[in-house]
């Protein structure tokens, strides 16, 4: 715990926030550092973000704002800073948990990654999230993961009496037990490649 706050106090000290005046709040300076960010005033938005967290270290929108400037300005290493910080502080706030699965994804940390979003897509019952989840086994070349997680949600697209979603479901599943089947991750890794090319040929068929 301790280091999970030295982490936090080194981001913040990162942001080189300017002092917000008296009077301004911590919702304000958020919605300053929108109105920057909407002129391309990317360098004021991230003061202003940081701002609003020196007045309230709470403040979710604060957190989830500076997270998503930080991955739209390609550094990675401080949105994942970021989005950490913002769950040490709101462990329930599950958009910073979708974000941190997200950039660690795009910094090619894919165990990780794929953990965070479980989770996400668990805690919410989110299927798209799910939906996402089962492509990230799949360009993983992780057959018997995306098989599960399709699984997952051909029974959650039944259950909710989803039709579309379960015909699709139905397809995907059916293709990837086709290619599972016998086969051993551990000693017969599947070339992500041709996963992709046989799912796709599957679903044009229709299953």
């Amino acid at each position: 715990m301790r280091r999970a706050w030295a982490a936090e106090a080194l981001l913040l000290a990162s942001c080189v926030a300017v002092p917000a005046s008296a009077g301004s709040s911590a919702d304000e300076l958020v919605l300053q550092a929108h109105a920057h960010e909407a002129t391309h005033e990317d360098d004021v938005a991230v003061r202003r973000y940081c701002d609003a967290l020196a007045i309230d270290p709470v403040n979710p929108q604060a957190w989830l704002g500076l997270g998503a400037l930080r991955v739209k300005l390609g550094d990675l290493l401080e949105a994942e800073r970021v989005y950490s910080a913002a769950l040490e502080r709101l462990p329930s706030l599950r958009e910073a948990l979708g974000g941190r699965a997200r950039t660690r994804w795009a910094l090619g940390e894919h165990v990780a990654a794929e953990a965070d979003l479980e989770t996400y897509a668990t805690q919410g019952g989110d299927l798209a999230a799910l939906k996402e989840l089962a492509e990230w086994f799949g360009a993983d070349g992780r057959t018997p993961a995306q098989l599960a997680t399709w699984r997952r949600l051909l029974a959650a697209a039944t259950r909710l009496g989803d039709v579309r979603l379960e015909a699709e479901a139905r397809r995907m599943v059916r293709a990837l037990v086709i290619l599972a089947d016998g086969v051993d991750p551990a000693s017969s890794p599947i070339d992500p490649d041709s996963t992709r090319r046989a799912l796709a040929h599957v679903a044009r068929r229709g299953g």
